[in-house]
């Protein structure tokens, strides 16, 4: 029996103003889930699912070093809306991890390996440097909040695509696509937070261009590691390199992956002195589609 797929309202919707930040305790039942979850595109499916493998490490990075910089706010509503943010990590990094074991182990595809290089790098590489002195520590701190929301500028752009993609066109697994697009909307609806608290505990335009210049570089070389890993491991099929990339542009025109063009211009958009995360996405959009998941509605009874 099929699952019911939310209808996403269109960001046309009135925008709902602030909004209050919370966490949503949702579950996503992913034992039925194939692989190859949307069909006929295998390649798109696992660049996809490669985000499983990068984000339960990379979310819990978050929380620690916001829960580092929490203390430090004297502004009583930025530190609010941190908590927020915090509780809604904490849920995407434990939903992921799930879909580590639940599905990509369930489906042959072994993500210890990856898994073990992700907790290096975030819990040793890009850990706190607890034997530095005071001011270095604090200097450290800021440096990873602005890696933080150089990060965060990605995440938004792809929750930007999740809420406007063609998975459901193409007969997406209605569990994943729900995944997905869960965790993309709440990216757009705290798309601005990560920004507001690099600014708050130090702006400045070349500390902003250096983060996302080093962000950049690494979410490029873990995509493109995490997708061949995921390639080799698949039992299903076995792709050349070159027919990676042709299965990509394939996915891509067909509105299941985002465009190589649409990822360049948005990097050019935050080196823009005036920028804003508001211009990415819409909240209305993202919050609408929040009140009618399954996940959401399921966890609201």
């Amino acid at each position: 029996m099929s699952r019911p797929q939310p209808t996403i309202a269109t960001p046309e919707i009135a925008d709902p103003g602030p909004v209050h930040l919370q966490p949503r305790n949702v579950a996503f039942d992913l034992e039925h889930t194939p692989l190859h979850w949307i069909p006929g595109h295998p390649i798109a499916s696992n660049v996809i699912s490669v985000l499983n493998l990068l984000l339960p490490e990379g979310e819990r990075w978050f929380v620690t070093t916001y829960n580092e910089a929490l203390p430090l706010v004297a502004d009583e509503e930025l530190a609010a809306t941190m908590r927020g943010f915090v509780g809604q990590e904490a849920m995407h990094a434990e939903a992921h991890d799930k879909a580590l074991w639940e599905f990509l182990d369930r489906e042959g595809v072994d993500p210890r390996p990856f898994e073990r290089q992700m907790r290096w790098l975030f819990r040793k590489a890009l850990a706190p440097k607890e034997n530095w002195e005071p001011e270095a520590r604090r200097k450290d701190l800021v440096e990873r909040l602005w890696l933080i929301a150089a990060i965060e500028h990605y995440t938004a752009i792809l929750g930007d695509f999740a809420l406007n993609n063609t998975w459901r066109e193409h007969g997406a697994d209605p569990a994943m696509t729900d995944l997905f697009t869960w965790h993309g909307a709440e990216e757009v609806e705290h798309r601005s937070v990560a920004h507001d608290v690099a600014t708050y505990f130090g702006d400045g335009y070349i500390r902003r261009a250096r983060a996302m210049g080093v962000a950049l570089f690494g979410l490029l070389m873990l995509l493109h590691r995490g997708s061949r890993f995921i390639a080799k491991s698949d039992p299903y099929r076995k792709y050349s390199y070159f027919s990676m990339w042709t299965e990509y542009r394939r996915g891509a025109k067909a509105g299941v992956l985002p465009t190589l063009r649409s990822i360049v211009l948005a990097t050019f958009s935050y080196f823009r002195p005036s920028f804003r995360p508001e211009e990415i996405g819409s909240t209305a959009q993202a919050v609408a589609y929040l009140a009618s998941s399954p996940a959401t509605r399921a966890a609201a009874r």
